[in-house]
């Protein structure tokens, strides 16, 4: 009678150290990031096929958004404003447009843009403690949302557009 009850702690007690080997991995490869799946995807820049990002950059050291727009519209279009924002419970609002005083040396929005031209711009309104704050660390990947508002030359400022995109980088 008691050798059919040890054999089925015997039975249970070998699957039980099977699932906890099989535990110990999991938190072994969790511990060293194999199981991240924001490192093993690539860097991104989605705004749209209007405007092309051609490069960009999350540079938390200086408090910047910097981004290469390429205009794919197929007319020359004056951008006007440029928004950022993060998910989170604290979010990385940054905005560069006519309104926002730009850093130095950057050139005042609005800005036309010529078909197929390249507009380099620098959102540096964010408060460096924002970025901390909002859950970016250097040498981790962060995703932030950006919204482009711009017109085409030709039908002038009464006729904006928007475009949303993101970009998903290494915090630099």
């Amino acid at each position: 009678m008691f050798k059919k009850s040890q054999a089925a702690l015997e039975f249970l007690t070998t699957y039980a150290w099977a699932f906890l080997v099989i535990l110990i991995m999991i938190g072994a490869l969790a511990y060293f990031g194999v199981l991240n799946p924001s490192a093993l995807l690539p860097e991104r820049c989605n705004i749209g096929s209007e405007l092309e990002c051609r490069d960009f950059k999350l540079d938390a050291t200086n408090g910047a958004v910097v981004i290469k727009l390429v205009n794919s519209q197929g007319e020359s279009i004056s951008i006007t404003k440029i928004e950022t924002t993060s998910e989170g419970t604290t979010k990385l609002d940054c905005t560069y447009s006519t309104t926002a005083a730009p850093v130095a040396g950057a050139t005042q929005l609005p800005i036309t843009v010529s078909q197929g031209n390249q507009g380099d711009f620098t959102l540096a309104e964010c408060d460096l403690t924002e970025w901390s704050d909002a859950g970016f660390t250097v040498g981790q990947k962060g995703k932030v949302d950006i919204t482009v508002t711009y017109n085409t030359v030709r039908s002038g400022a009464n006729f904006p557009h928007q475009i949303k995109g993101d970009i998903f980088a290494t915090v630099q």
